[in-house]
């Protein structure tokens, strides 16, 4: 039986990252094939741990979730407490599920460490408030790469990006996946379908599409508000329904310029609906009652969202860049993030062009099908029994 130590700090995280630890651990403790897990917390965890996996707890003074919440970090104190608590495990292998929550290691062991995108080294200005933050995000990423015996990624173009921007040999890095919950599947309950669209005040009979996620300015939602206007031009009963937290406690996002934009107008105002966070089984509604998902951003690691919506038989309006293609297929019509216009061409074309958004549907399911959490487990394993592999 091998022992694995997990960094489990980003456990109670709402961001990507949080919800790929949270399904990846029960994944891999399901399994049963020669593996024993330990998840090291920084504080104690509210949200349920799967069964079969032992817990410490490391007493950082500040949480993970709360560190990655407005401009705040954690402190040197809190990344010393971890690195202290890890080295007191006993494992034969150490992995982060995200180098976002990376600490070093104190002592020489194997470790596996998930670098899920370059997100923050293509668009800087972008996702760090100030350059102090930025040069801090690269030093960790330096000491990670150096410490880490593999790299693992969640897609083909995140290994490509790792490679090119941050010089990380392809043959160090291992590949794995991603998957949607069970509860992103096909509803057919008209009548709960009707009563989702009540609760967010979107007509009946009116076009809709969605968008789920962060606001952070990479995700470029503004140019998807943007687009509203024309296409409403060609739809004029159309409906944005925008899912996610609007409280502004993200990190460094721009709610209040998406929110302003979307005011600007009569005919914006009317038809974008802001929906806050709703839970899981709400999303699959919402998604099910929906024409498609729109996806504008400028780069994803992997992009979920649009794994929830096909696997809800939703087609995908996304953007050609990144590992977008490589996740939606052919179950989604693409467009170029930087136009609005391209962005608003295609949303017209799905909505209005007759059997499209039914075809598209079938095959957004199928596309859906290639992808599992159980999947992304078992390459995750491959990528420990590697890294413990004698040199």
């Amino acid at each position: 039986m091998l022992h694995i130590g997990v960094d489990a700090s980003s456990w109670e995280n709402e961001r990507g990252f949080g919800r790929f630890t949270r399904n990846l651990i029960p994944a891999l403790a399901a399994r049963k094939s020669g593996f024993h897990y330990t998840l090291l917390f920084d504080q104690e965890p509210t949200r349920p741990v799967p069964e079969g996996v032992d817990i410490r707890i490391a007493g950082s003074d500040k949480s993970m979730s709360e560190a990655s919440s407005g401009a705040s970090a954690r402190g040197g104190a809190d990344l010393i407490t971890m690195a202290r608590s890890a080295q007191r495990m006993e494992c034969d292998l150490f992995f982060y599920p995200a180098v976002y929550s990376y600490f070093p290691q104190l002592i020489r062991r194997p470790s596996v460490v998930c670098f899920h995108d370059t997100i923050p080294e293509r668009f800087p200005d972008l996702i760090f408030p100030k350059k102090l933050n930025f040069r801090l995000w690269q030093v960790k990423c330096w000491l990670a790469k150096k410490q880490a015996t593999r790299i693992m990624t969640i897609s083909q173009a995140s290994a490509n990006d790792l490679e090119r921007i941050l010089r990380i040999p392809a043959d160090r890095t291992d590949i794995i996946t991603e998957g949607a919950e069970p509860v992103f599947r096909q509803i057919h309950d008209a009548q709960l379908l009707a009563q989702t669209r009540q609760t967010y005040d979107i007509p009946p009979d009116a076009p809709l599409l969605v968008y789920v996620g962060g606001f952070n300015r990479h995700k470029n939602v503004l140019r998807l508000i943007e687009a509203m206007p024309e296409i409403l031009a060609r739809v004029p009963n159309a409906r944005l329904a925008i899912v996610g937290r609007t409280t502004g406690a993200r990190f460094w996002d721009n709610v209040e310029d998406l929110k302003a934009s979307a005011a600007a107008d009569a005919a914006r105002s009317e038809s974008i609906i802001f929906t806050g966070e709703i839970d899981d089984e709400q999303l699959a509604l919402l998604l099910n009652t929906a024409d498609a998902l729109v996806f504008p951003s400028l780069w994803e690691g992997f992009g979920l969202p649009a794994l929830e919506a096909m696997s809800c038989g939703t087609p995908v309006l996304s953007s050609d860049c990144g590992s977008l293609p490589e996740v939606v297929g052919d179950g989604g019509l693409y467009f170029d993030p930087l136009s609005s216009q391209a962005l608003a061409n295609q949303a017209a074309r799905l909505l209005t062009e007759p059997g499209l958004r039914t075809d598209l549907s079938q095959k957004a399911l199928a596309q859906a099908s290639r992808f599992s959490w159980d999947k992304g487990a078992e390459l995750a394993e491959a990528s420990f029994r590697q890294a413990l592999r004698p040199k």
